[in-house]
């Protein structure tokens, strides 16, 4: 299997984890930098993410545009598009409307890592109002280069972007790191809300957050929960003909 064929694979099996992990239901989406052009992504029709196989696959341009395919893309596919723009570092993206996240998109309380496990979202997580530029007549999605460019400068160096009334946006350098950042990050949020009902709390230091990065960087450990995600969203029948981790 070539480097593009693998990518697809490991691509459907991200979307089928997440859609079995509750990150994504009949909304959300997953996307990979192209491996072959940076110029490029790769991202599923419009179809609920529990669904997608090889042959949903579409190849995109940055702009967002479809190349050589007229079946109908995600209508929030330039959030996938501005941020690969943005960042030449970044070779996976999510969207999510993680309802576990909303509270923290609109309220003043910010969200921080304070579960080991969620060390990859960062020690920072800035939250982008749509309406700060666009004003109050949008439907909250991101629906041209204009609207997913200024989320992206939001996200800035981050890993993860909460969008106001809406859910985030999340990037990584790999696809396994991004699934589980996005596993993770839900997780994070109703641990930190469980702990403020009981009163102070202490979250990790952007020391610890950036030691626990390092050491996982590449581990067998993520390829391990990339295994058992992909079992329990039975698809693990396509780690045969896949290394996983892309």
């Amino acid at each position: 299997m070539d480097e593009l064929q693998r990518s697809i694979v490991d691509l459907v099996i991200a979307n089928r984890i997440l859609a079995h992990e509750d990150v994504v239901d009949a909304y959300g989406h997953v996307s990979i930098r192209h491996p072959q052009r940076p110029d490029r992504y790769l991202l599923s029709r419009s179809l609920s993410p529990e669904l997608v196989t090889k042959d949903d696959i579409l190849e995109f341009q940055l702009d967002g545009a479809p190349v050589g395919d007229a079946r109908p893309p995600y209508l929030e596919r330039f959030i996938h598009g501005a941020i690969y723009e943005a960042r030449p570092d970044v070779n996976a993206v999510v969207h999510s409307h993680a309802e576990d996240i909303l509270p923290f998109s609109i309220s003043r309380t910010r969200l921080c890592c304070v579960a080991h496990v969620a060390s990859d979202m960062g020690n920072n997580v800035p939250v982008w109002d749509i309406a700060d530029r666009f004003g109050d007549a949008t439907n909250l999605l991101v629906v041209n280069m204009a609207q997913g460019r200024d989320m992206a400068r939001a996200l800035g160096p981050d890993s993860v972007v909460l969008m106001r009334g809406h859910g985030f946006s999340a990037a990584a350098d790999s696809l396994l790191k991004l699934v589980r950042l996005s596993v993770y990050l839900p997780r994070n949020a109703r641990i930190l809300l469980a702990a403020m009902r009981m009163g102070e709390f202490k979250a990790l230091s952007e020391n610890e957050i950036r030691t626990r990065t390092n050491f996982r960087a590449g581990s067998p450990e993520m390829q391990r929960a990339w295994e058992y995600w992909a079992r329990r969203a039975g698809c693990g029948d396509m780690l045969a003909s896949s290394k996983g981790g892309t």
